[in-house]
Formats: structure tokens, C-alpha cells, sequence
């Protein structure tokens, strides 16, 4: 049975992006860079994963590949000296893949195909696009010295595939202190056969800040919008005060529940669940467990919002509606509003609360409790 091992090379600073963080522990449609190539890996079955980070940047590298099974090695001062750690990591794969962490648009399928490809008896292979603009070398003034003849011009990509004895021994062959623009070039230079095989503009290398609207443009075809929908009911019992939606309202009666009541939360809850097709709140948090007793609702939409994390998915969009006759919501409603934007982390302008009443009818018109309708609208992965 072939055995395969991936290196993803994350151990650069990428500080050409700007922002707090280096580009690869950067958000990009829900998830870190880095994490993308990480899940398409696993996804496309390779059995062994190494990670070569920045030594001062392992605990964001553990966060950004959590629930994934990988190995994080230290990386060296040079792409090269890095690939060289990640080599050492691969243990007896016949296959390894090398690729950069930056280029985040990697698709299961296209690592499968090159895995294929080394089966069938290519040594090393790497996908790459035609040059299609005009090439020019610039003077350093910037005034343009030559015209580059383009024919036969490729940009080369990642992952690039090779048989694992190949790359040992090209890499056992360079001088210690070699350093090499890719691993096409180490193999070339220990005399190896190269070979390029049709490329994915989804594999844009994520260079600059700008960068980043580009890659979400060419990686939206794999992605859905998602829609799911919440309800939550409680009944009126004794008290003199109501949680709606994270906010603590007078009233001259409570909400009963096993946890804090909070009906518009917990609609909120169930339809990010929903949205995800992870089930509903009572699931993840069943009210025979003493320890959700009276428990602050925010502890659950922190949870969806892990949930959310974890599936790579992006939180659109949230619209709660609370059914009542009393307390009156549209004195509270700002706050409401203000208080799930925070808890969920999104713009006040994605956040909708609204209240309405059943005109006396039923079990809310008698004023026996109260229910609560929510929608939250997820990017997510298809």
C-alpha cells in the first residue's frame, strides 16, 4: 500500500500582507490560511501531515489545524532548510507532497490527481498555469531594458509531488546551506526528471493584503450560503425579571428553564446549528445535565460559534423575532441588537431583532410565556 505524506511550509513571516497576524494565521472565508491546505489534505486521505512553523508561532499553528491530525516542526531560516525539517518528519512515505501554507485554494481532487500521477511513475510533478501577459525586465529606474520571449513560460504552483526516494536523495545531495526557490529546482539540480502538469487559478499564492478579496473570489465555487432556522418557547413563571437576547429586563414575571431562559438565544442557537446540520441546542446541551443549570446562554452561542469555526464556515447574518405581549421589546431592542452583535462578534448592521404579537391568540397572547423565531445565515463549505 503507497504511503503519503504532505509538508505544508508555514514557517515564514509574511509580513508582505500586513495586518496583526502572518498571513498564513490570517482569517480568510472563515478559517486560517493555513488551515485550508491542512483540511484538504485530510480530506484527500494523505496519511501523514507535518507543519513547519515558526518555532514563536506553534500555538497559533496547534489552533489553526485543531481537531486535524498533524505534526508541527520547528522551520528553518530558509524555505529550503524547512522543507528539509519537514522531510525528516515524513518517516517511510513513499509519497511526499510540499506545499506552500499561503496558497489556501488546494482542492482534495487536485492533491488525489498528483498522488496519481507519482503512481503511475513520474518521479516529481508540479502544477503550473501559462504566462499569458507580456514579459518585460524592468531597469531600476523602472524604464523597461527588455522584451521576454514568453513561449513555453509556466507559473509553477504547489503542492508539487514527489517520490519520496527522489527527494531524500536531492536533498541529501545539496550543499547544507543550498537554498532553492522550490523543490523542482532541488530535484533538477541532482540531475531528476521534472514535470508540470495543468494548474488551478484557486492556487494563487497569498502575497499581499489585496490578495485576500482575489483568493475569496476564486474560492467562492466551493462554497454555499446556507440558511437555518430556530424556535424556542418558555413559559412565564414567578420572578421580576426576563433575559431576552443577552439583555435583563424588569418584568413582573421570570421565564422558566433549565438554563437562563433566554428564548431568543436559544432560537439563535438551534438555527446556527441548523445551518451547520449539527442538530439542535438540546443535543450539544441536554437539560438533564446539572451543569447547565441556570446557565448564562451566551456559554451556547459561543459554542455554535465553534461550531461555526471548526466547519469553516463563515456567520453571515442573524435575525431573531420574539412573540409577546409583554414586556415590550422595542425599548430594549438597541440593546438586544448590540449585545448578540458582540456576543457573536459580527457588525451591528448584521444584526437584526425584532418583536412582534399574536393579537391576543394563544398561549403568548394569554400571556402564559413567550416564543421566539430566529434565522442565521452561514458561507460555508459545499
Amino acid at each position: 500500500m503507497t504511503r503519503t505524506a504532505a509538508i505544508i511550509v508555514g514557517a515564514g513571516r509574511g509580513e508582505r500582507a500586513g495586518g496583526e497576524l502572518p498571513k498564513q494565521y490570517q482569517q480568510l472565508l472563515g478559517r486560517p490560511v493555513l488551515a485550508w491546505s491542512a483540511h484538504a489534505f485530510a480530506a484527500a486521505g494523505v496519511d501523514r501531515i507535518v507543519v513547519v512553523a515558526n518555532p514563536e508561532r506553534h500555538a497559533l499553528c496547534r489552533a489553526a489545524t485543531a481537531g486535524l491530525s498533524v505534526e508541527i516542526v520547528p522551520g528553518g531560516a530558509t524555505r529550503t532548510a524547512s522543507v528539509r525539517a519537514g522531510l525528516a518528519a515524513t518517516g517511510d512515505a513513499d509519497i511526499v507532497l510540499i506545499h506552500d501554507a499561503a496558497r489556501p485554494g488546494l482542492t482534495p481532487a487536485l492533491a488525489q490527481s498528483l498522488i496519481a500521477r507519482i503512481e503511475a511513475g513520474e518521479t516529481a510533478i508540479a502544477p503550473a498555469l501559462p504566462v499569458a501577459d507580456t514579459l518585460l525586465r524592468a531597469a531600476p529606474d523602472g524604464t523597461v531594458a527588455a522584451e521576454l520571449d514568453r513561449a513555453g513560460a509556466m507559473r509553477v504552483q504547489t503542492p508539487q509531488a514527489f517520490r519520496a526516494d527522489v527527494l531524500r536523495a536531492a536533498y541529501a545531495a545539496a550543499a547544507p546551506d543550498a537554498a532553492f526557490t522550490d523543490d523542482l529546482a532541488v530535484v533538477r539540480a541532482a540531475g531528476g526528471r521534472t514535470r508540470l502538469a495543468p494548474g488551478d487559478p484557486r492556487l494563487m499564492k497569498f502575497t499581499y493584503a489585496e490578495d485576500a478579496a482575489m483568493l475569496e473570489r476564486l474560492m467562492s465555487d466551493s462554497r454555499i450560503i446556507c440558511v437555518g432556522h430556530g424556535v424556542d418557547a418558555h413559559r412565564f413563571g414567578p420572578g421580576g425579571h426576563v433575559t431576552l437576547c443577552g439583555v435583563r429586563i424588569a418584568h413582573d414575571k421570570g421565564l422558566l428553564g433549565h438554563s437562563d431562559a433566554d428564548a431568543g438565544w436559544h432560537a439563535l442557537v438551534d438555527a446556527i446549528l441548523g445551518a451547520l446540520c449539527e442538530g439542535d441546542i438540546g443535543a450539544h446541551f441536554p437539560p438533564s445535565d446539572p451543569q447547565w443549570k441556570g446557565a448564562d446562554s451566551e456559554r451556547f452561542l459561543r459554542h455554535a460559534l465553534a461550531r461555526v469555526e471548526a466547519a469553516g464556515a463563515r456567520l453571515l447574518h442573524v435575525d431573531v423575532t420574539l412573540v409577546c405581549e409583554r414586556p415590550r421589546i422595542g425599548a430594549h431592542r438597541d440593546a438586544m441588537r448590540a449585545r448578540t452583535a458582540e456576543a457573536l462578534a459580527l457588525p451591528l448592521n448584521r444584526v437584526s431583532v425584532k418583536a412582534t404579537t399574536t393579537e391576543r391568540m394563544g398561549f403568548t397572547g394569554r400571556e402564559e410565556g413567550l416564543a421566539a423565531h430566529a434565522t442565521a445565515t452561514l458561507d460555508r463549505p459545499a
